[in-house]
């Protein structure tokens, strides 16, 4: 007998049965994929799925986030696709989920993090490990130490420089390890500039290793603008990855030496 489940995007997904040939479009939920124990189901993963590495090395990749291959992913005769609506376009789900059962997440904070991961452990059969997984998450955020509350502004991309919005899941992480972020009343991604940063008063810049892979050469090519702002690498994994890789987040953000 089928069963109807409503994604986060309040879309209505019919299954048949328990899933048994999964495509992950998404890389933080395609660790999230395996973390739950399905190492069989899961059949296709984007060329981000870094985590983890046997799979990333052994699944099929059907291409990116943004440009998967459609008919990649069809052939794999999947009967579950799971997406998320920031990672990835309308116009592939749309194509996609006139063929095959299309489940989307929709991810701005913790709070929406562990429901994602409760609400894909009853798509999947594996509610009692979601539920572990949850609860783990939520305990350890309990115990996180929050910072000084120092002004940052966290940079994601260069030419041009794009920084995060209160209203994501990056801000949602920022105050969580007790930070201010100087772009809290902004919303998503905007573009900022140099003079922008320092007008905001802000302590320290830090930049992500992803979605750019900033580096030491960046560290310096800013602190030539901006001697007097402590600039800083951060695994933007942690900051960003909202399936299971939030276990580490709380030991991360309570390790993070600040500049």
């Amino acid at each position: 007998m089928s069963k109807s489940f409503t994604d986060q995007l309040g879309r209505s997904v019919e299954l048949a049965q328990t899933p048994k040939r999964i495509v992950s479009l998404v890389p933080s939920q395609t660790e999230l994929l395996y973390d739950l124990g399905l190492e069989d189901e899961v059949v296709g993963i984007t060329k981000f799925c870094v985590h983890p590495k046997e799979w990333f090395d052994n699944k099929r990749r059907i291409g990116g986030t943004k440009n998967p291959n459609i008919e990649s992913i069809l052939a794999l005769e999947p009967d579950l696709i799971i997406a998320n609506k920031e990672e990835n376009l309308e116009e592939h789900i749309e194509k996609l989920a006139a063929k095959v059962p299309v489940w989307v997440s929709d991810v701005t904070n913790l709070d929406s993090a562990v429901d994602m991961i409760k609400q894909v452990g009853d798509l999947v059969g594996k509610e009692h490990e979601a539920g572990q997984l949850s609860t783990g998450i939520q305990n350890g955020f309990k115990n996180i130490q929050p910072k000084t509350p120092l002004r940052v502004a966290y940079l994601i991309w260069r030419n041009p420089y794009m920084t995060v919005g209160g209203d994501t899941f990056i801000g949602d992480m920022l105050r969580r390890c007790g930070l201010v972020n100087v772009f809290e009343n902004q919303k998503r991604y905007p573009q900022t500039l140099m003079e922008e940063i320092y007008s905001k008063k802000t302590d320290i810049i830090l930049l992500a290793s992803e979605p750019y892979p900033f580096t030491q050469k960046h560290i310096n090519e800013i602190q030539a603008f901006l001697p007097d702002i402590k600039i800083q690498l951060v695994d933007g994994e942690m900051f960003s990855w909202y399936g299971s890789h939030l276990l580490k987040m709380p030991n991360y953000c309570n390790e993070l030496t600040l500049l």
